[in-house]
């Protein structure tokens, strides 16, 4: 991972909830400076670091914002929706046959085919060949068991997952907000 002096490209700014923890992780709660402008004109965040880059009007001049915390806190506390994306940070990006990271799909542990549903309880990420390879069998009959049961995850646990994949880039001004082990570069 690489930490930046210079604004990422865009300029985007890291989002905060308005308890200065960022709303997401994973990806990353980030916004294109245009829509942080909106914000602070619409006064529903306060800004908490700034780029050195500035924005002009003929009557106006302002700092890019680089990080920004909500006004109104936003509860992370409802169910995360069952997605395809969510369901494979649940999963650590990895096949839960296999464990590889490589063409991944879904499959469902006991096939709809049996009368299995398409709930988070039913469903693991898996990769192309494993998927093909358990076909419309069951766990058992295909000798093919997840790594992990497969649960409905909560917010705070995809949260958790989504630590584990800082992005490639970070600004050094979002560093305070953000909770991954990070070796800055000199």
């Amino acid at each position: 991972m690489q930490v930046l002096s210079r604004p990422p490209s865009g300029a985007p700014a890291l989002v905060l909830n308005a308890d200065f923890r960022p709303l997401s992780y994973y990806p990353l709660s980030l916004w294109p400076w245009q829509e942080v402008i909106k914000a602070v004109f619409l006064d529903r965040v306060d800004v908490i670091s700034t780029y050195d880059e500035v924005v002009r009007s003929p009557s106006f001049e302002m700092q890019l914002p680089s990080v920004v915390a909500l006004k109104s806190y936003v509860p992370q506390e409802r169910p995360p929706a069952f997605t395809r994306f969510n369901l494979f940070l649940r999963d650590g990006f990895t096949c839960q046959y296999c464990g590889s990271p490589d063409d991944l799909t879904f499959d469902h542990v006991i096939p709809r085919s049996r009368g299995g549903r398409t709930t988070w309880e039913n469903i693991v990420t898996a990769c192309a060949p494993c998927n093909l390879t358990k076909g419309g069998r069951t766990p058992r009959e295909a000798h093919m068991h997840p790594r992990r049961h497969p649960v409905r995850p909560s917010t705070f646990a995809l949260q958790d997952n989504g630590r584990r994949f800082p992005p490639g880039h970070l600004h050094k001004s979002w560093l305070d907000y953000l909770y991954w082990d990070i070796e800055l570069e000199a």
